[in-house]
């Protein structure tokens, strides 16, 4: 969902422009008081447009305006320019504001403004799934990302294979690209040259996983006819990926053991040891430290396996990637075909990049595909959209009506202002902001996270407004 970003330093202006945007608007609005916190939370947050105040006398607005364009490129920027300080509009257009609104300011003219700002930005992004190139430094051997959560693992990822033998355990869901990881360790590593054996635990019935892994010799058993060597030799001197190995049965978890202990094995129906330098990249989708505790993932091969731990994040923890991903996947699936896919249009990518992702990039991928296929020449609309994908936006939407709702019965204030008592409006504004932020943390059992998507602010929003109000968890 689109975005816009408040800078202002009088609260009642933040505030008032907030609730005329999110009602004349679709979006979601962040506030921060001043330049500096702006520039903060631009560092790990994404918007889709700017609102600042000048800031005089020293004008620090225009050097938000400046840094804007470096740290969320292509978000355009709505400079407010006060009474006595007019000289510093055409600086602001200079510095690349999209537009400039003077003192007085009519509210009503920033939300217009706003939107056609917001128009801007999505024609921008829509041309960039067009054409844009994608740099090297939005990816790390093929697996895109410029969200902090990629940053990090990317720079796991090159530390990591710079150590050829450390075993390395990728947890996460299905579908979030725990083998693009396993091989970008190899290749960035010093056995990039040897072999990259992948062996899916869950995709090889029970009985010949085994013979799979370790091999076997002529006459082992009923139809061994000839030796056979294991995946495990054959991955020696490189690397060994384990996928899905809570899937493994504890028999065979006691030899991989071995192996990992040892740096040796005996194939089926061999009486001699075979020597490997194997090593091994395991990935999980389910919970192997619960599987310890229940008994079906032995605790001696959890520990041997996670000396270096990995958790590969969902695509719905890293929403920064959706639009780089999109377009990485619409390039690809245009190499071989006659006619183009144009990508998505701006509501359709409004729905898809607040759309949560249970298959995470796997299924964002198979979308991509199947609209290429369908829409060769064309630029995918919302209603061409598969109906989940549209659907939950009508979710949302009811969410945010629901949040917005809100029983002020209980402000002894409001009870006094309907008895013609004078109230204190500041202190009232402040009392029912606390209170709905109270109670959406109650709601959400304390779950900070769940609690800013309740009331459609940013997590970091949220944060920001209980450390100020001092508001630690629940009352």
């Amino acid at each position: 969902m689109r975005s816009i970003f408040i800078v202002m330093a009088d609260p009642h202006m933040r505030e008032r422009l907030a609730v005329l945007l999110r009602r004349e608007i679709e979006c979601v609005v962040l506030e921060a008081e001043n330049p500096e916190v702006a520039l903060n939370m631009l560092k790990d947050e994404q918007t889709s447009l700017v609102i600042t105040d000048l800031f005089p006398p020293k004008g620090k607005g225009l050097e938000l305006l400046r840094e804007v364009p470096r740290l969320s490129p292509g978000t355009p920027t709505i400079v407010c320019i006060p009474e006595g300080s007019w000289e510093f509009g055409a600086k602001a257009m200079q510095s690349g504001a999209f537009s400039v609104v003077k003192a007085p300011y009519d509210l009503m003219e920033i939300a217009i403004t706003a939107a056609r700002g917001l128009q801007s930005h999505d024609l921008l992004v829509h041309r960039m799934h067009q054409g844009r190139k994608i740099r090297k430094s939005e990816g790390c051997h093929g697996i895109m990302g410029i969200s902090p959560p990629m940053r990090k693992l990317f720079d796991f990822i090159y530390k990591v294979a710079a150590d050829e033998s450390a075993t390395v355990l990728l947890q996460g869901e299905t579908g979030t690209g725990k083998e693009l990881v396993a091989r970008a360790i190899h290749a960035l590593g010093p056995r990039q040259g040897q072999n990259f054996v992948p062996v899916n635990c869950a995709a090889i019935p029970d009985d010949l996983l085994e013979s799979e892994l370790f091999g076997f010799v002529k006459g082992a058993f009923t139809g061994a006819v000839n030796s056979k060597m294991g995946r495990i030799q054959y991955a020696s001197g490189g690397t060994l990926f384990l996928d899905e190995i809570g899937d493994m049965k504890q028999a065979l978890q006691a030899k991989l053991l071995r192996v990992l202990q040892e740096r040796e094995f005996e194939p089926l129906g061999a009486v001699q040891s075979v020597s490997v330098d194997v090593r091994i990249i395991a990935a999980t989708h389910r919970d192997l430290e619960k599987a310890v505790e229940e008994g079906s993932f032995r605790e001696d091969l959890f520990y041997r396996l996670s000396v270096l731990p990995l958790h590969i994040p969902p695509l719905r923890e890293r929403r920064k990637d959706i639009d780089l991903l999109i377009q990485k996947f619409v390039q690809v699936f245009n190499r071989d075909r006659k006619i183009a896919f144009l990508g998505f249009d701006a509501d359709a990518l409004k729905a898809l990049n607040s759309y949560p992702w249970p298959g995470n990039v796997r299924e964002l991928e198979n979308l991509v595909q199947r609209m290429a296929i369908l829409h060769g020449g064309e630029t995918a609309a919302l209603k061409d959209l598969p109906q989940k994908y549209v659907v939950h936006l009508g979710h949302l939407q009811d969410r945010k009506t629901e949040n917005r709702s809100f029983d002020t019965t209980e402000m002894p204030e409001m009870a006094l202002l309907e008895r013609g008592g004078i109230v204190d409006f500041n202190a009232l504004v402040r009392e029912f902001e606390n209170r709905i932020i109270l109670k959406a943390l109650n709601t959400t059992g304390g779950n900070k996270k769940q609690a800013a998507e309740l009331l459609s602010l940013n997590r970091t929003t949220l944060m920001e407004k209980l450390k100020k109000k001092q508001i630690d968890g629940l009352p």
